[in-house]
């Protein structure tokens, strides 16, 4: 019961962040920029002022499915920012720049982040697996609550790459709004508007990363015997 009462929560919080932050974008999507420029016009300027020339942007299908992808050098941007003119599209334009410029200078959490995401893969699929196979197994024998500390492992894993995600996001982020400010992109109003954008941003990450905490220190309290 004490596990559906977290996720229940955390459930309800995500989806407000969730539903807070599509709002967002809709509502700055109508801050129309003075310079006209578009999402991909923003991302291909921010890499040149960075010196970084081996970076496509390219347009991706989906709403909010923008991202860096270090593998294969390309800024992929949603439909709703590629092509838009608006304070909502520079601010997730920049942002993602803003990783390959982390990329570009081997920022140290996003080098940590890249070189845990092939482990996290793996254990983010077993974890849950192993956990529920922990708890059926403690019933019935004592090689039950190994299996369960195994599973802990395999979720701590995963709730240690969220929170070192933390630090890669808002560090992109204020890469770009530092970028937008010093090169006079966006007017007051307009900047304005894309830092509340990423704000709402960021805190999705910061909900998820909160949530597997939750979660792990509730298996941890089972293992330990104090539910």
């Amino acid at each position: 019961m004490g596990y559906y009462i977290i996720a229940g929560l955390i459930f309800v919080v995500s989806l407000y962040v969730s539903n807070k932050l599509k709002s967002k974008f809709k509502k700055y999507s109508k801050v129309h920029l003075q310079n006209g420029m578009s999402g991909r016009e923003i991302a291909e300027k921010m890499l040149h002022d960075n010196g970084i020339n081996d970076v496509k942007v390219i347009s991706t299908p989906g709403m909010l499915s923008d991202h860096y992808n270090p593998l294969k050098k390309t800024v992929n941007l949603s439909e709703g920012v590629y092509s838009q003119r608006n304070a909502a599209a520079a601010a997730v334009a920049a942002h993602e720049c803003g990783h390959a410029v982390q990329h570009a200078q081997a920022y140290s959490w996003l080098t940590m982040r890249s070189q845990l995401v092939p482990i996290v893969s793996v254990a983010s699929k077993l974890s849950q697996w192993v956990i529920m196979g922990g708890f059926l197994l403690m019933a019935t024998t004592s090689f039950g609550s190994t299996v369960l500390l195994i599973g802990i492992i395999l979720f701590g894993l995963g709730t240690l790459f969220s929170f070192i995600t933390l630090p890669v996001e808002y560090d992109a982020s204020k890469r770009a709004l530092v970028w937008l400010e010093t090169e006079n992109m966006l007017s007051a109003n307009e900047h304005e508007a894309a830092e509340d954008s990423l704000k709402w941003a960021a805190r999705t990450y910061v909900v998820a990363a909160v949530g597997s905490l939750a979660t792990l220190l509730y298996f941890v309290n089972i293992y330990l015997g104090r539910d």
